[in-house]
Formats: C-alpha cells, structure tokens, sequence
C-alpha cells in the first residue's frame, strides 16, 4: 500500500498527480490530503487523524509533503519514503532538509510532482541507508553559552 500525505496543510498538486498516477501503479492507495481543495477519484482519502504512525505502519510505501515533523516520523519508522517538495512553503527549508536527507540515502526527494512516476520506481528499487537520530547535545551547548556570557551565574549556581 502507499500511503500519501500532506499533513495538516494543503497540497493539491501532489494530490492530485498521485490521483492521476493510481490507475496505472496497481497497487492499494490511500489519501491523507489535510486542508487541500482536491479529493481525489481513484483512492479512498481522509482529512485528518490524530497520529498517522497506524498508517505509516501499514504502509510498503509512503509518499509525503516534505515537512519536517512528517519527514522525522516515517524515517524513524524505517519506511520508505519519497518526499515531495511543496512549491509554497515560502523560505526553501524543505530544499535543505530534504537535501541533506537524500545526500546521507535515507529517502527519495521529489523536486516537482511531474517527477513523482519516476521518483516512486527509483524508491521501489532503492536501498535506503536507515536512519538514526544522532544524539541530543543541545544541553551541553546551552552551558557552554551560559558559562561564557554569564559567568557568574554559572559558577554561583554548582
């Protein structure tokens, strides 16, 4: 099954090309299309769910906004990704997160959805490098800055 999702946006031009695409890739679709305008014809879809981790879970394949939060949780799950970026989002940071993800092997990124045919038959012959988060150091970064700019209220508080 693939598993599409936008979020809690909207993304109509994805949508709507994987709704173009279904016929003709032969296998189980559903839709998870959040605010979008475009329900599609070939899928049964839903608008929202309070976790899509179920879906995600059930997926062989999931096709996906190219949002962080999203990103995180299919790529924890070790699924198979290919994510789409959202030609709206108005600052690019889905350019760098997803290059950064598709440089390390972790996930197909989709630049525009005319490309989402030929990025959905590279991910089902792609071996992905799984992905880990790596650890949390952000603590030890707070201290250090607290320990340069304010000194005295480091040493005062051991």
């Amino acid at each position: 099954m693939i598993f599409v999702t936008v979020g809690t946006t909207d993304f109509d031009g994805l949508v709507a090309e994987m709704d173009r695409l279904a016929p003709r890739l032969g296998e189980e679709i559903l839709f998870q299309i959040g605010r979008g305008r475009y329900e599609p014809q070939n899928a049964p879809f839903f608008r929202f769910a309070p976790s899509l981790v179920e879906y995600y879970q059930q997926a062989d394949l999931v096709v996906a906004h190219g949002g962080l939060g999203t990103t995180m949780e299919v790529l924890d799950l070790g699924k198979p990704l290919v994510s789409v970026s959202n030609p709206d989002r108005y600052d690019g940071h889905q350019e760098d997160l997803l290059g950064a993800l598709v440089r390390a092997g972790h996930l197909i990124w989709c630049r525009t959805v005319s490309d989402l045919e030929g990025a959905i038959a590279q991910a089902r012959r792609a071996r992905f490098i799984p992905y880990t988060r790596p650890e949390c150091r952000i603590h030890e970064v707070i201290a250090r800055y607290l320990s340069e700019v304010y000194p005295m209220l480091v040493s005062n508080a051991g």
